[in-house]
């Protein structure tokens, strides 16, 4: 599985800003998480399917977080061509 991968030190209630040119999946993990999900187990986020942009999450607690994002399509993905993506991953601090 092919995603796009972002680690921050982020604080409770901090808010991740994600712009895309496409749908997509987006995930917000711990650490543990993140490592399941990339071995294909079961793992828990904050987040989900998302079509429209900007996408808001607010960061539960304090820590470091996992961002993931995986492209969500209807076509058959084409084996000799990769997809184009756009995207920026913003964060909002809102810590004192």
């Amino acid at each position: 599985m092919k995603f796009i991968h972002q680690r921050e030190q982020l604080n409770e209630d901090d808010i991740v800003v994600i712009h895309s040119s496409q749908p997509c999946n987006i995930r917000l993990m711990n650490d543990a998480n993140f490592r399941s999900f990339k071995n294909g187990g079961r793992h828990t986020y904050h987040g989900g399917a998302f079509d429209r942009f900007p996408a808001r999450i607010t960061v539960p607690s304090s820590g470091f977080w996992n961002i993931t994002l995986d492209t969500v399509t209807r076509r058959a993905a084409s084996v000799t061509r990769k997809p184009q993506m756009e995207y920026s991953i913003k964060i909002v601090r809102r810590s004192v």
